[in-house]
């Protein structure tokens, strides 16, 4: 059992908890995933680490509540305990091999749409603490919905916030911002990392690529199960099948096969659909049978 030991309501339906696993928050780096269940019979959500403390042993997750299981993590409280918490997942950020010194030589631009400011939130921190200064822009549809921007001010080298509504910030959307960074305001990036919803990703990466600036997105969004098992996450990057929970969760942006991954998402929200995909794809559906039940 693992306990919750504080609790944040960042927006109606998004939530930040640090929960205690000592050994989780030991082994953490920027750009992992951890498994989350409720109850022993219950499913597993796979978060992305929106931070870690090794010294209080705490793991900080954010989520939205989208389904059965994220709506019933909400109901916990300061002092309750979840199940199960497993991790860390996945690969980490590819800027955590790089040394510091070639890292300080890069000019790097974090795009993050909506939740996607929590895992974008460590890898930035992470480079504040080793003394590089990234560029974050951070979008929201309206100011209401905008999430952790006095954690990242703290972070960040320069903070850009930008709403589609124009209620706050830059006015229009993360790509609107970006171009205008690079076009009107004579910034100069060449690595950037995009996190948010699979759209947002998509319009991200065109308009990064059309700057020429080799970007990496992280596919979180699209995992079920967290093990490669279901084939919710089956992705083509360039002329490659990969499994976002396996294989990634980053990959290159400008290979992403993105309609074909939105497609497969809504697919497999019905029963039927997840029958055809497992049928259409043979072997290559999954990393080894199928299964599970997803919360996303």
């Amino acid at each position: 059992m693992y306990k919750i030991v504080s609790k944040r309501t960042l927006t109606d339906n998004i939530f930040l908890m640090d929960i205690e696993a000592p050994r989780v928050a030991k082994s953490a780096l920027p750009g992992q995933f951890v498994i989350v269940k409720n109850t022993d019979r219950g499913e597993r959500i796979p978060l992305t680490v929106a931070d870690f403390d090794r010294d209080r042993g705490t793991v900080t997750i954010v989520f939205q509540t989208v389904g059965k299981s994220t709506l019933e993590l909400a109901t916990y409280n300061e002092g309750d305990y979840v199940c199960d918490f497993v991790g860390p997942l996945g690969r980490p950020s590819d800027l955590v091999d790089e040394s510091v010194e070639e890292l300080k030589k890069k000019s790097i631009i974090f795009i993050a749409g909506g939740v996607g400011a929590a895992p974008v939130y460590p890898q930035v921190k992470w480079l504040h603490e080793k003394g590089v200064d990234a560029d974050v822009i951070v979008g929201s549809r309206t100011k209401d919905l905008l999430i952790m921007e006095e954690d990242m001010k703290a972070v960040a080298g320069n903070l850009y916030i930008s709403t589609d509504d124009g209620s706050y910030g830059f006015n229009g959307r993360v790509t609107d911002c970006l171009k205008d960074l690079v076009e009107n305001k004579g910034k100069k990036y060449d690595h950037a990392v995009v996190i948010g919803p699979m759209i947002m990703m998509k319009f991200a990466a065109a308009m990064t690529k059309e700057l020429n600036i080799p970007t990496i997105v992280s596919l979180n969004p699209i995992m079920v199960d967290g093990t490669g098992m279901c084939g919710a996450c089956r992705v083509t990057v360039g002329d490659e099948v990969k499994f976002a929970c396996v294989d990634g969760p980053e990959f290159d942006g400008h290979l992403i096969n993105y309609d074909e991954a939105m497609r497969r998402q809504a697919m497999y929200k019905t029963e039927e659909g997840r029958a055809k995909l497992k049928f259409e794809e043979g072997d290559t559906h999954s990393h080894g049978g199928c299964g599970c039940g997803g919360d996303k």
